[in-house]
């Protein structure tokens, strides 16, 4: 098992490559990278931009642990929009081969793909709610969904990689339960989890348990914290999860894949150019304030984890 960090919160617009020497240097031995749409592919991921990525990683003895990668689309009432988002999937797919990594992620999708509001905006707003158009299909719009599931599945286990998804409030998949009932329907072994506490705990389930639950059928994990209120990503030990629990579960359950640190909402965090949501503001790369969260964290989870059993590299 090694610990990880998400690219994104570093840096969350690429090049890349400097980012992941960084996090290399702060004593990271996992990386993730993103494709945020489909012109990544043509304008960043290219053949020698992915030939020069692999080439950093190895310099700095660094595991990407998972290639992640946008299909808001795949729960779509238009069979072409749905049918482009597989497309996206597959580009993700030999993007995620070529790089050298074994997964790749999605996050669970929104219902008929529409948006819901921000979870972090709750405490802040006087109403809270969205209202959906009249007459939507419900059992249509979720088997739709599980055979583009089982499209993107498929494609992942034909080129030998595994598929990961992460629950996300709102979403089919949301909750363990909703989980389980996603991975029982598409009922393929490529497809697991990318289990995200920071989500579920906002949900209601608790993380331990959860693991618990899903087995072997967590592939990948994201790490952060909040209090439950939201769905805010803090460094753990900030916020009320119940860390020892949870690397407990992992090691009952035989996880030994990647955690990856994914701090969203702590200072100096880089949110890029464009607006983003939360109460950090566009940044190009995170601070030095941002990388000291990460040292202590690192430093504090890798006690947690050899104390629960876990076999750390």
């Amino acid at each position: 098992m090694r610990f990880g960090a998400s690219i994104w919160p570093w840096k969350w617009d690429p090049p890349y490559a400097e980012a992941i020497r960084r996090i290399g240097r702060a004593g990271f031995r996992a990386v993730e990278l993103i494709a945020w749409d489909d012109e990544a592919f043509d304008e960043y991921y290219t053949p020698g931009e992915v030939r020069r990525l692999r080439g950093v990683l190895d310099g700095e003895g660094m595991q990407l642990s998972q290639f992640v990668v946008k299909t808001a689309e795949l729960t779509s009432p238009e069979y072409a929009k749905r049918a482009e988002a597989i497309e996206t999937f597959k580009r993700g797919v030999e993007t995620a081969v070529d790089l050298g990594t074994g997964i790749i992620n999605t996050v669970v999708h929104y219902p008929f793909a529409i948006e819901m509001p921000a979870l972090t905006d709750r405490p802040h707003v006087q109403t809270f709610g969205k209202r959906l158009p009249d007459g939507l299909d419900w059992q249509r719009n979720w088997d739709e969904y599980i055979a583009g599931l089982r499209a993107c599945a498929a494609i992942a286990e034909d080129a030998g990689i595994r598929y990961s998804l992460e629950p996300h409030p709102f979403r089919y998949g949301a909750t363990t339960d909703g989980l389980l009932r996603v991975l029982d329907a598409v009922d393929s072994p490529a497809l697991g989890v990318n289990l995200d506490p920071s989500h579920l705990f906002a949900v209601g389930d608790l993380p331990n348990i959860a693991v618990q639950r899903l087995g072997n059928r967590v592939f990948h994990c994201h790490f952060s914290d909040n209090d439950g209120e939201t769905n805010a990503h803090w460094r753990p030990g900030m916020g009320k999860i119940a860390w020892p629990d949870l690397l407990t579960a992992l090691v009952e359950v035989g996880f030994d894949g990647v955690i990856s640190l994914e701090f969203e909402d702590v200072p100096g965090v880089s949110r890029g150019v464009a607006h983003t949501q939360g109460a950090y503001k566009p940044r190009v790369e995170a601070g030095p304030d941002f990388e000291a969260e990460y040292r202590i964290a690192l430093a504090n989870l890798t006690e947690l984890a050899i104390s629960a059993g876990l076999a750390i590299d």
